[in-house]
């Protein structure tokens, strides 16, 4: 059996796991605010569920920073702040090149194809939505092949956070000519299986990129 604490909520199918999923994604893209309040009575009529489950995706939200609780007060959604964006990305720095490292020797062609698919779709995309997912499935499809479910899981989460970040601030920002730049450039050092430097250019990507998200913010 999976362990839950370490399962991305994506993969959760769980009732818990379900909320989970259907909170976030209001969380992600701007439905619920920054600072508003979760009512567990009103989530659970709302899933026709028990507290049980609603109480457990409050757990797992608060595990991947969406919602903080607070004595007293509940759950609320969490605020979006730059020093928030800074650990995101430079906790998805780590954990992403250490995947790449894993993730490289066992690349097969496939991957590589999947890879150079998605970026063609980040390339002139205007829609921020279909921008994020096509940029998550470039990132997948480099890391994925590593064949570590824990860091996957992880990473998967910090995702999720990290677009919650890009669709609060996406209309201040250049972004999209120099991250699909910098795609290119990671993609062939994959291709050539140039470890050191694919590390090196992946996580000089996310940091520079949460960076600019932070910068937004404030």
């Amino acid at each position: 059996m999976a362990d839950k604490t370490q399962e991305s909520i994506d993969d959760d199918r769980s009732l818990a796991g379900q909320i989970a999923r259907a909170l976030a994604g209001q969380i992600v893209s701007g439905a619920l605010r920054p600072g508003e309040r979760l009512r567990q009575d009103q989530v659970a009529l709302a899933f026709r569920a028990s507290h049980v489950p609603v109480r457990e995706a409050f757990r797992r939200l608060d595990a991947q920073g969406l919602v903080v609780t607070e004595p007293r007060r509940g759950v609320r959604v969490a605020s979006l702040a730059a020093a928030d964006v800074m650990e995101v990305a430079e906790m998805r720095a780590a954990l992403e090149t250490l995947a790449l490292r894993h993730a490289l020797p066992k690349l097969l062609p496939a991957d590589i194809a999947r890879a150079r698919e998605a970026l063609e779709s980040c390339v002139g995309q205007s829609e921020v939505a279909e921008w994020e997912a096509a940029n998550r499935r470039f990132h997948e499809a480099i890391t994925s092949p590593c064949h570590l479910p824990r860091l996957m899981a992880s990473i998967a989460d910090l995702h999720k956070t990290s677009a919650r970040h890009l669709f609060a601030t996406w209309q201040t920002l250049g972004w999209q000519p120099r991250s699909d730049d910098e795609h290119r450039a990671i993609l062939r050092a994959v291709e050539a299986k140039q470890v050191d430097l694919a590390c090196e250019l992946l996580a000089g990507h996310v940091l520079e990129a949460g960076r600019a998200l932070a910068a937004a913010l404030r």
